[in-house]
């Protein structure tokens, strides 16, 4: 079994809920994660707050982030653990920030030390 990275993309990071829309969506989003977590395949994650984040380029400038030039922004991730990738997609698709306009989820395989990836 192997494990994948879940990474909730949102188009537009700009736009602020409402705290009952947070409160909803927080809910949906843990009721989610317990149908992983009951099949013994969630094995961890976090939100991304947008509090006190900042991008440093290439030149060494720290901007306030993760706004500013990109549009996209990374709310969050879960990592679970699939027999495949397609198996890891099907999770994906459960995911409630799927139901903001634009939004995307990113399914990507955790690197092993072991040298095979």
């Amino acid at each position: 079994m192997q494990e994948y990275a879940l990474i909730m993309r949102h188009e537009d990071g700009s736009k602020i809920a409402s705290p009952e829309q947070m409160q909803q969506w927080m809910k949906q989003t843990m009721d989610w994660i317990g149908g992983i977590a009951a099949q013994n395949k969630f094995v961890s994650g976090t939100g991304l707050p947008f509090d006190d984040a900042r991008v440093v380029k290439s030149n060494k400038v720290v901007v306030n982030g993760p706004f500013g030039d990109v549009k996209e922004t990374i709310g969050g991730f879960i990592i679970v653990r699939a027999n495949s990738v397609d198996e890891a997609v099907e999770f994906a698709k459960g995911c409630p920030v799927l139901q903001g306009e634009g939004n995307t989820m990113e399914v990507r395989k955790i690197a092993k030390g072991d040298g095979v990836h």
